[in-house]
C-alpha cells in the first residue's frame, strides 16, 4: 500500500466516530457511553420478559432447634378404679308341697330358704296354691311374704287379700270355695346371704278375720329368683 492511500484510510476512520455522535444528537437518542470507544452503537428497546425459571432443589435441612422449656404443672387427676364384675348367672329355687291343707287363720303357712348372691339385686317371689275364706259376717284375710321375718320395704309389701261381704241368710253363710290363687312381687334391698322367704296369713286392717284355708287338696309352691337391678 502506498503512503497516500494509508493516510486517506486514517482520515476516514477518524471521521466516522464524529459523524455517529452527530447523528445520535440530531435524532435525540441517548448517547451510549461506550460510543466514543467502540463507535456508533445505539441501545435498542428492552426485550420481552423471560419466563420464570424452574423451582430450585430443596435446601439442606437445618440443625435441630434448642429444646423448649418445661410446661406448667397440671392439676391433680382423679383415680378411677375399674371394677370387673362377673357375668350374671341365673339363681333361682323352688319349694313345693303336695296338699298342705293348712287351716290356720294367723301365722306362717310355708317357708323356703334361699342363698342370695348379691346385695344390689332384687328378689322375685311367687306363691301359687289354693286359698279359701268363709265367714258368717263380713271378713278379710291377707296372705303375704316375709324376708328373714320382715315384710318387704323395697318398695312395698308383697301381698294378696280375700274379702267376703255378709253372707246370704238363705245359704246360712256357708259358702266354701277353694280357688287357686297367687301372691307375687319383687323385693329390693335384701342383703346377700341366706334368706328365709316365708308366706304368712293374717288379717286385713279394720276388718275381722274369717275361717282361712291354704293349699287344700292341691300342690302349693314358692318360687324365688334373684334378678339384676
Amino acid at each position: 500500500m502506498s503512503p497516500l492511500v494509508g493516510r486517506l484510510l486514517l482520515l476516514v476512520c477518524l471521521a466516522l466516530p464524529l459523524y455517529g455522535v452527530e447523528k445520535v444528537r440530531s435524532r435525540g437518542y441517548r448517547k451510549d457511553p461506550d460510543a466514543d470507544k467502540f463507535g456508533s452503537c445505539i441501545q435498542g428497546p428492552a426485550g420481552t420478559t423471560g419466563r420464570d425459571g424452574n423451582p430450585g432443589a430443596n435446601g439442606i435441612p437445618g440443625t435441630p432447634g434448642i429444646p423448649g422449656r418445661d410446661g406448667l404443672k397440671g392439676e391433680k387427676g382423679e383415680c378411677i378404679s375399674e371394677v370387673f364384675e362377673e357375668p350374671w348367672r341365673p339363681n333361682y329355687k323352688q319349694c313345693a308341697w303336695n296338699s298342705l291343707n293348712y287351716g290356720i287363720d294367723l301365722g306362717k303357712v310355708a317357708d323356703c330358704t334361699f342363698t342370695k348372691l348379691r346385695s344390689d339385686s332384687a328378689l322375685r317371689v311367687l306363691f301359687s296354691g289354693s286359698l279359701r275364706l268363709k265367714c258368717k259376717n263380713a271378713c278379710c284375710q291377707r296372705w303375704y311374704f316375709t324376708f328373714n321375718g320382715a315384710e318387704c320395704t323395697g318398695p312395698l309389701p308383697i301381698e294378696s287379700i280375700i274379702y267376703l261381704d255378709q253372707g246370704s241368710p238363705e245359704l246360712n253363710s256357708t259358702i266354701n270355695i277353694h280357688r287357686t290363687s297367687s301372691v307375687e312381687g319383687l323385693c329390693e334391698g335384701v342383703k346377700a346371704g341366706l334368706v328365709d322367704v316365708a308366706v304368712w296369713v293374717g288379717t286385713c286392717a279394720d276388718y275381722p278375720r274369717g275361717d282361712a284355708s291354704t293349699g287344700w287338696n292341691s300342690v302349693s309352691r314358692i318360687i324365688i329368683e334373684e334378678l339384676p337391678k
